[in-house]
């Protein structure tokens, strides 16, 4: 009785997060996410034009109003929002980035230089990463955007940049985001991280305060967030399916897999002790089913619709 509570749950559980993979700011502008091994990030640059307590953030055409700002700001490339801001959002100043109100939706944070690190490394640092991590084609990369495969679904884009002259460069070309980081406490230059379409290499350069560069989000550290990072680890395919169901593993662990049906019935049991496998359940009834992924410190639990 106990187990087919526990599964109800389960159901439940993971249709909310199915239908839940996004975030919305302030303005109600919404986002996709991607995860990146232990973090989960925007798949979009932010676009919001308000703080988190409703403050608006000026958007500042002005050169000289620009360059001499102490407080945050926003600009679009070429001060054209109608061209720019769907695909690429607005240009921020890092006194935007770091305000005291909040920029990045409750629950998220402006990644720091170590956090966008940890999420190249997960692709094969800095040399490799930013292939990996560029959205792939030339509708937005001017050509060839070398090396783009976008494995990672980070799906980087080139927005540019403003430096405090009022010069608006390097669209299609670069990409340029803001990190939290200073070069050094109270200093005027921040660390930001950049794609090349030439190359498929991440690079860190510090900036001044007063430049414009785009931003991505990346969410807090929770007690829940690991059941959706351990679920990662895991994936079936196809989903639904007919007969043979595929099973890919990121672990170097045996795991014991138990699929049951909505009223907590086990109906198939099965040991996975290779990275990759594939099961045949052409036995089973078409329904929806769960399979738990077991074994002595992890426990996840995945849904699977049988056609």
């Amino acid at each position: 009785m106990k187990k087919s509570i526990l599964l109800l749950v389960v159901f439940v559980l993971l249709f909310i997060n199915n239908q839940a993979q996004t975030v919305t700011d302030y303005d109600g502008n919404v986002y996709d996410t991607v995860i990146i091994g232990s973090q989960v990030w925007m798949k979009q640059n932010l676009k919001v034009t308000h703080y988190n307590n409703g403050s608006a953030m000026p958007n500042v055409t002005d050169s000289a109003e620009w360059v001499n700002l102490t407080t945050g700001a926003r600009c679009y490339y070429n001060n054209d929002s109608v061209s720019f801001d769907s695909v690429y959002g607005p240009l921020f100043n890092w006194y935007a980035v770091n305000d005291n109100n909040g920029i990045c939706p409750e629950g998220w944070h402006v990644p720091s230089y170590a956090e966008w690190q940890t999420a190249e490394n997960y692709y094969g640092g800095p040399d490799l990463a930013g292939g990996e991590m560029k959205e792939t084609g030339t509708a937005h990369w001017m050509g060839p955007n070398t090396g783009a495969t976008n494995s990672s679904r980070f799906s980087g884009l080139p927005g540019g940049m403003r430096d405090p002259t009022n010069n608006f460069l390097y669209i299609c070309e670069n990409s340029y985001w803001w990190t939290a980081s200073e070069l050094e406490p109270s200093s005027p230059f921040v660390w930001n991280t950049f794609f090349w379409y030439s190359s498929i290499n991440v690079s860190h350069d510090p900036a001044p305060k007063n430049y414009g560069f785009s931003l991505r989000c990346v969410k807090d550290i929770t007690s829940g967030l690991i059941d959706v990072i351990e679920k990662e680890q895991f994936k079936i395919f196809p989903n639904p399916v007919n007969d043979r169901l595929s099973i890919t593993c990121n672990r170097d662990q045996d795991f014991t897999i138990q699929i049951f049906n909505i009223t907590g019935g086990c109906v198939m049991q099965k040991q996975i002790n290779d990275l990759s496998e594939e099961i045949d359940i052409s036995s089973l009834s078409k329904g929806a089913y769960i399979i738990e992924f077991l074994n002595a410190d992890c426990r996840i639990y995945m849904k699977l619709i049988k056609e």
